[in-house]
């Protein structure tokens, strides 16, 4: 697979920071259906340092896979940040992981709405000794490719930033 420059420019320091301080990280991924995690298993020696990704785009699996609240995602919305929190926790939770992201969020070209339109999408984070946060991010000059790349770049980044908080 090639990566855009950027995100095997992210995908290699997440690698080496993660790998030099003995740390894992670990995915959740809605709209990017797993590009996260693509992206950094395509950097030789991932293995040691990527312990899994959830490929959670149903309700259900959100649900199921990550422990996220069927009530929480009928209260706010499956593209939420209370949802990407949520979704970061579990996966945290659910993996040997010592930082976490997720990503939920509108790629397009439908299912977009006023108070939620296309190109939306929030992003969890989880960092051991950390309460998981979330950030909403708006990529709105795009196609769906564009949305879910930026998507992955803004997770790769946020990755690579929970690493640094992390005591090794």
């Amino acid at each position: 697979m090639t990566l855009p420059h950027r995100q095997w420019a992210l995908a290699r320091a997440i690698v080496d920071k993660a790998g030099a301080d003995g740390l894992m990280v670990a995915a959740a991924e809605s709209c990017t259906g797993g590009l996260v995690g693509g992206a950094i298993t395509s950097v030789p020696g991932s293995s040691a340092v990527f312990d899994r990704g959830f490929v959670t785009y149903s309700n259900e699996a959100k649900s199921e896979l990550l422990g996220v609240p069927a009530d929480l995602i009928a209260h706010y919305g499956a593209v939420s940040g209370e949802v990407a929190q949520a979704m970061a926790a579990g996966a945290f939770d659910r993996s040997r992981a010592d930082v976490a992201v997720a990503i939920t969020g509108v790629a397009g070209p439908g299912g977009g709405a006023a108070e939620k339109p296309v190109g939306l999408v929030w992003f969890g984070l989880a960092v051991s000794g950390e309460s998981p946060r979330a950030e909403r991010r708006v990529f709105s000059h795009g196609d769906r490719d564009f949305v879910r790349m930026r998507a992955t770049d803004v997770a790769l980044a946020l990755l690579l930033e929970g690493l640094g908080r992390v005591t090794p």
